[in-house]
């Protein structure tokens, strides 16, 4: 009889709960705040620029991975190996993304309920008004559990949010690695065209040295004047100033490289080639809409503003009362042989509800900064949309003109080495000046030295085209963020 009257009394106890919990269920489905929407840029329909150029057929046919073989360069291969292995902008940006998957993670964990063990032992001495001091013991083990329903969609905006941040800083990653790359690949061509320039300044110091044999031999014999020998040493000197000049400059891009590939400079020695033979790939071109998806900073830039947009959520969620539940049960005595039997149990069971009255306008401030902040972002993701078609556009004008100002370049060094050539030879033939010879051999040097600097302009614009299209990454990576 007993145990059906306990029984009857337990049983509204069990529905009244049940309904409880059903409805706080039932209410931790909301979510307050704006349900994002990528925000819309500005594109074209077709590049401006697209001269000389035309888009690829099927458009899977754009750089993908290691885009830099497409320069058939086995030397710059073996250094984009290195790069992501030592270089440490790179480890920088890797950290960063585990700790923003760290972030997600712990911000997903506020979803659970926190439960906590206790064991405690205390003894403790105190005076009594009947004998004096008594000696007393207290033995305890607990476990608590407390939880805080997402009613609103608080702590579900705010995974929102990190999760928007871990897949920004995954494209930051990107973005880096591409930016190391093409600083590597640029640093390697001109310091190939410094090769090539320190080749030229040598076979150039060495007919200067020749044509200063001549003249001093032409002075001895008494058919030049002393003139003609002081220009025949100043031409010289000149030159191998400037041989000296790229030496420098081929010494301090070695260095660059190596610290791109995460060395000293010390341990780094790239062996010179007197002869540059530079390979344009084809890159071809996908649409310019596709351009919002293969570029890692804007895919950051859109990320971020997906998780401004969630942290509105979580600044209207503060608006609304919160629930707190919490359990607690376990053993406690004064005499530890009776810690386990069954009259020292003891439970407790809470609930509290927490409403904000008066904060000075505390949350609405937070919530219009939150809604600022995602204004921001937007703007900053359109701004790198721009900035983007702009850096492609930029670099296929680049490449068409200076493949047109090379073949131009080309002409003009083939004419200054025979007007160079015809004026040593009337020199020689004491039919001209010393004078013009000097004036036509540094016409035709510079004339090979500009092909040589529109060389390197049309390698570095390659490269800086295949990071403007996004070095074959592709947003679609961004879902391995999700922790």
């Amino acid at each position: 009889m007993l145990q059906r009257r306990w029984q009857a009394q337990i049983d509204p106890m069990k529905k009244s709960a049940l309904a409880s919990l059903a409805c706080v269920v039932a209410l931790a489905g909301c979510m307050v705040g704006p349900d994002y929407v990528r925000p819309t840029a500005p594109t074209a329909t077709t590049y401006k620029e697209m001269e000389g150029w035309k888009f690829a057929q099927p458009a899977d046919d754009a750089p993908r991975g290691t885009w830099w073989e497409a320069f058939n360069d086995p030397d710059l291969n073996a250094l984009m190996a290195q790069v992501d292995v030592n270089n440490q902008n790179i480890a920088l940006f890797e950290a960063r993304v585990r700790q923003a998957d760290a972030a997600t993670r712990a911000a997903r964990a506020a979803l659970w309920p926190l439960v906590d063990l206790n064991v405690a032992a205390t003894r403790n001495n105190a005076a009594t008004q009947t004998s004096g001091r008594a000696t007393n013991s207290a033995y305890n083990i607990g476990l608590g559990a407390s939880w805080e329903p997402d009613l609103w969609g608080g702590i579900r905006r705010n995974i929102e949010a990190t999760g928007d941040t871990a897949q920004a800083s995954v494209a930051d990653l990107a973005n880096a690695r591409l930016s190391v790359q093409a600083s590597l690949a640029q640093n390697y061509f001109l310091l190939r065209v410094q090769d090539a320039q320190i080749a030229l300044l040598r076979d150039t110091v060495a007919n200067y040295e020749r044509s200063l044999q001549l003249t001093r031999n032409q002075y001895a014999a008494g058919v030049v004047a002393r003139g003609d020998v002081a220009q025949a040493e100043s031409q010289l000197k000149s030159a191998q100033a400037s041989l000296l000049d790229a030496q420098l400059s081929r010494a301090q891009l070695e260095h660059a490289v190596a610290v791109l590939v995460g060395k000293p400079p010390a341990e780094l020695t790239i062996t010179a080639q007197s002869r540059l033979v530079p390979v344009y790939p084809d890159i071809p071109l996908a649409l310019p809409s596709t351009l919002l998806e293969r570029r890692p900073d804007i895919a950051s830039a859109e990320r971020s503003a997906a998780s401004a947009n969630a942290q509105i959520g979580v600044a209207q969620a503060a608006f609304f009362p919160t629930i707190s539940l919490s359990a607690n049960g376990g053993l406690q005595s004064s005499v530890i042989g009776s810690l386990l039997s069954l009259p020292s149990r003891y439970w407790s069971l809470g609930a509290a509800l927490a409403q904000t009255i008066f904060d000075a306008g505390l949350r609405s401030a937070q919530k219009e900064q939150a809604v600022a902040s995602y204004d921001a972002a937007v703007a900053t993701y359109r701004s790198t949309v721009l900035t983007g078609f702009q850096e492609v556009e930029d670099n296929l004008a680049a490449l068409y003109i200076l493949g047109q100002e090379s073949a131009v370049q080309q002409e003009a060094v083939t004419a200054a080495r025979e007007s160079a050539a015809i004026a040593m030879n009337q020199y020689r033939a004491g039919t001209a000046n010393y004078l013009a010879v000097v004036v036509l051999q540094a016409n035709a040097l510079n004339s090979e030295r500009t092909a040589l600097a529109i060389t390197a302009r049309r390698l570095t614009a390659s490269v800086n085209l295949v990071k403007a299209l996004g070095g074959g990454w592709n947003a679609t990576q961004l879902a391995a963020a999700q922790p």
